[in-house]
């Protein structure tokens, strides 16, 4: 151990998912010597949208078109939700600095503030969230006003049916049409990865194939829906390009994950946060944490898969926020649910028997979903008697306790919120 090397850094963030991306920028905006660790990224599962609060109550499915009148419903009606340890106009400058930081990253967004805004679904069904990337607002305008579209898909490409999405959507859109093609830069035989396709659109002589073989099926066509794929690095660009040489607005619908715009999100944060300073130890894992006498934290970190460490991080906090399951930050034994790094109390149900609804799709959800780590106001987790276990720990995201995010619809805003609000304590902590 004396000859592996130690880092020091003010904030440790575990964690590289939305809530972990979302901390990291609010901790750029401080100037606090940040370095982020993190396996597996759910950014990448992601469709593009930022949910901020769609759905409250759960059992009844009551959608909001107006998340803040939702966000206070949800307050009222569920004090230990994570929300309710922020003041509204916390979450409203939380939502705006992450936008903003999305536009400094040439990723922007659209959104109408006090609205949600309904989109498409890979499936064709249609949802209500906050904010759209750039490159598929276009769909949100088309949807609303019901004019002549035509939606492509392509020979190869999996799970995505330009006739199942206007099949769906033809009863409140008459004027919407299906086209399937052959993808030109591929050909017909191969089978089509969305990623792969994004790559090839990067080449503006494949843009120039694509829109040929469009242009004859537009006909009356003001709008053209294609799924994810304009482009990874450069989206405006091909989509920009493809506009003139088409005549009409293009909008992009995602596809299953793994996504483009996930990936085009993921990349963009990482290439945003190192220019800014971070230190990101991408593909690494802490093997243990330890609180030192001095009250600083000691962590090892290894490659994902190993448990042999590599180097020492010693640092004067740490946020949580590798997510649930999926992200390691907990873990489901045989009898019940843990955090395996600091070991905290997880909020829980008491018997594994009462984790899951006899019917899968009960509308009131599971218990299990409501699991996590509880905290006080400053974002610390807690122990039975609400008292913070640590004073220089803070957790943030779906890692947290009384939140269902994919039921309530507010995943990307939950994460962000409580990134920001992880940080504001963080910061408060280091002033006192």
């Amino acid at each position: 151990m004396t000859n592996i090397k130690t880092n020091h850094a003010q904030l440790t963030i575990i964690g590289t998912g939305m809530a972990g991306m979302a901390a990291a920028c609010f901790a750029t905006q401080n100037r606090i010597n940040t370095i982020q660790i993190g396996v597996n990224s759910g950014i990448i599962y992601s469709s593009g949208f930022l949910d901020l609060m769609g759905i409250h109550p759960i059992d009844t499915q009551l959608t909001w078109n107006n998340p803040w009148q939702a966000i206070d419903q949800l307050i009222a009606d569920s004090p230990n939700h994570p929300y309710a340890r922020l003041r509204k106009p916390e979450i409203e400058t939380a939502m705006k600095q992450f936008i903003d930081f999305m536009e400094a990253a040439e990723r922007p967004y659209m959104f109408n503030k006090n609205q949600n805004t309904e989109v498409i679904t890979p499936v064709g069904t249609v949802k209500q969230t906050y904010a759209v990337p750039r490159s598929m607002w276009a769909g949100t305008v088309a949807l609303k006003e019901r004019h002549s579209c035509l939606i492509v898909d392509f020979v190869g490409l999996k799970a995505f049916s330009a006739k199942q999405i206007a099949d769906m959507l033809m009863p409140r859109w008459p004027k919407i049409r299906p086209l399937r093609l052959t993808f030109p830069a591929v050909g017909a035989s191969a089978d089509l990865y969305p990623e792969q396709m994004a790559r090839a659109l990067e080449v503006e002589a494949n843009r120039i194939k694509l829109a040929d073989a469009i242009r004859p099926h537009l006909v009356d066509a003001k709008s053209l829906g294609l799924p994810a794929i304009l482009g990874m690095y450069n989206p405006h660009q091909v989509r920009t390009h493809l506009e003139e040489l088409l005549g009409v607005d293009i909008f992009e619908i995602p596809t299953i994950p793994p996504s483009v715009p996930g990936i085009r999100l993921k990349e963009a944060l990482e290439e945003f946060l190192a220019a800014k300073g971070v230190r990101l130890l991408l593909q690494k894992r802490v093997l243990f944490a330890k609180q030192q006498k001095n009250g600083k934290f000691i962590l090892s970190i290894g490659n994902h898969g190993s448990d042999k460490a590599e180097q020492m991080i010693e640092t004067d906090s740490v946020i949580l926020a590798g997510g649930r399951f999926l992200g390691m930050g907990l873990y489901a034994g045989r009898k019940k649910i843990q955090e395996p790094l600091f070991n905290l109390p997880v909020f829980q149900p008491q018997d594994r028997a009462q984790w899951h609804q006899a019917d899968f799709f009960a509308p009131r959800g599971h218990q299990i979903s409501q699991a996590g780590l509880e905290i006080d106001d400053s974002f610390r987790p807690t122990d039975a008697a609400g008292k913070p276990i640590y004073k220089n720990l803070f957790a943030a995201g779906s890692i947290l306790a009384h939140q269902d995010w994919m039921r309530q619809k507010c995943g990307a805003g939950l994460a962000i919120a409580t990134a920001y609000g992880a940080v504001k304590a963080f910061k408060k902590l280091t002033a006192s």
